[in-house]
C-alpha cells in the first residue's frame, strides 16, 4: 500500500493539510498525520481549527515513506523548518528520490530555506515568490507545479487541484479522474514542469 507521511503544527493551513489528507484517503492511500510540536500532537491551526494528529513525528522518522507532502501555512511552515527530525528525514526521502510535495509557504520557508530544492522548478504563495526565486532554479506562476519527483502548489485555494495532482502521481490519471469527479470537481488543466 503506498504510504504518505503529512506533517503538521500550530499555524498549519487548514485547508492544505485536510484536502490532502482527505483526497488522498479517498483513493485508499495510507496517510499519516504527524506532528511535529514537541510531545504534542494536537495543534491548532492557522484559523483556529484543532486538529489531531495520527502520531509524533518522531515516531515517524524510522519509516520509508513514498510521499511526503508540506502544508503551508504561518507560522506553520516555520514550525516544520524549525523541526531537525523533519528536515533529517526531507534529505533521507529525497536522497532516495521519493516523491515530495509542498504547497504555499513551504516550498520557501521549507525547502528552499534548507537548500533542499536546487535543481527544481517550483511555484508557491505569491508573496514568498522573489524569496523561491532566489532558492532554485525556476519560479512558475502554474497553480500546480510538478518537476520529476516534486510537485507544488501555490495556497489553500489551490489545494483541491494540487491533492488530484497527488493522487495522479500515485494512482494514476484515471484514479484522479475518478475522484475528482466523485467529488464534483470540474478537471482543470494539468500542472506543468
Amino acid at each position: 500500500m503506498t504510504k504518505v507521511l503529512v506533517p503538521i503544527a500550530d499555524g498549519t493551513e487548514e485547508m492544505e493539510a485536510v484536502i490532502v489528507v482527505d483526497v488522498l484517503r479517498r483513493v485508499q492511500v495510507e496517510v499519516c498525520v504527524a506532528s511535529v510540536m514537541p510531545d504534542r500532537r494536537e495543534i491548532i491551526a492557522s484559523r483556529g481549527v484543532r486538529i489531531t494528529a495520527d502520531k509524533l513525528l518522531d515516531d515517524c522518522t524510522d519509516e520509508v515513506w513514498d510521499m511526503i507532502v508540506l502544508p503551508g501555512g504561518m507560522p506553520g511552515a516555520s514550525h516544520l523548518h524549525d523541526s531537525a527530525a523533519l528536515i533529517q528525514l526531507l534529505r533521507s526521502h529525497i536522497s532516495a528520490s521519493r516523491q515530495l510535495a509542498a504547497i504555499c509557504a513551504a516550498p520557501a520557508v521549507v525547502l528552499g530555506r534548507h537548500g533542499l530544492i536546487p535543481n527544481a522548478a517550483a511555484t508557491c504563495y505569491p508573496a514568498y515568490q522573489p524569496e523561491l526565486s532566489k532558492q532554485i532554479t525556476a519560479v512558475s506562476q502554474d497553480r500546480v507545479v510538478v518537476d520529476g519527483t516534486l510537485i507544488t502548489s501555490q495556497g489553500p485555494g489551490t489545494a483541491v487541484e494540487f491533492a488530484l495532482q497527488l493522487v495522479e502521481v500515485l494512482c494514476g490519471v484515471e484514479t484522479s479522474q475518478e475522484v475528482a469527479k466523485a467529488m464534483v470537481v470540474a478537471q482543470l488543466d494539468g500542472a506543468t514542469a
